[in-house]
């Protein structure tokens, strides 16, 4: 299967792969990886940067809003053999080592197996690696507070429920939020289509995702890059609002 590469600002482009997004940020000859698939999409991964004209040599930085497998799938990967760092919140650091998991358990699957959407989704992700021990050994919280100094000026936005330590990610000078899954226009587990949070079970504290949506709505932008579902255009604040009315 052949990632997804759509350029959706100048230097900015959301890739979506097996079930997940990641998003490659480029300033010159030098790229920012936001996220990384499962463990299954590597070839995709690596695929979609030569798609935009680099190289995993040419990555500044790795930044991952949290550290689910498919999101963190090939992180330990570009650490270990390009010598990229990886960064994400301080609060997720731990999570990332696999010193501990927030992730749905394949029991709580099985109890939901029911849904529309969940068996399906459930199979194609242990078979990209979605129960994968895929731990990265010296994960780096962010360096800084306000925007990094990495392709595209990425500013860090805490955004905790979804894991402890789950980060979006705000480009003012692009109008663009990274959102990861704090904020998600869709999901093969869900039936609606649009802003909105994940489903439940897929939470860690799902009332504290809920509070973090109000994060979103000082941010400015018209460009919303999800973790899950595809772009969403219109202003991102409005975007969590919906999200907001239908989850509670």
């Amino acid at each position: 299967m052949q990632a997804n590469v759509r350029q959706v600002a100048d230097g900015t482009y959301l890739v979506h792969g097996s079930n997940t997004n990641w998003v490659i940020l480029t300033e010159g000859d030098a790229v920012t990886l936001v996220d990384t698939g499962y463990p299954g999409d590597r070839e995709q991964v690596l695929a979609s940067l030569t798609e935009v004209g680099s190289s995993p040599e040419a990555v500044t930085a790795v930044l991952v809003t949290h550290a689910h497998n498919d999101h963190l799938g090939s992180a330990e990967y570009l650490r270990s053999t390009y010598g990229t760092p990886v960064y994400l919140h301080e609060a997720e650091l731990p999570h990332a080592r696999r010193e501990f998991l927030h992730q749905v358990s394949v029991g709580t699957v099985l109890k939901n197996g029911w849904r529309p959407g969940v068996l399906p989704w459930a199979v194609h992700a242990i078979r990209s690696g979605g129960t994968a021990h895929v731990p990265v050994a010296a994960p780096e919280a962010f360096p800084a507070t306000g925007p990094l100094d990495l392709p595209g000026s990425p500013v860090p936005v805490y955004t905790p429920g979804h894991t402890d330590g789950h980060s979006a990610f705000h480009l003012p000078e692009r109008g663009v939020v990274i959102s990861g899954d704090a904020l998600v226009s869709g999901h093969p587990t869900s039936r609606i289509k649009g802003p909105q949070l994940l489903p439940d079970m897929f939470h860690h504290e799902r009332a504290r995702a809920v509070a973090s949506l109000d994060a979103f709505e000082g941010l400015e932008g018209d460009l919303l890059l999800p973790g899950h579902g595809p772009v969403h255009r219109g202003p991102v604040r409005e975007a969590a609002l919906q999200a907001k009315e239908r989850a509670l």
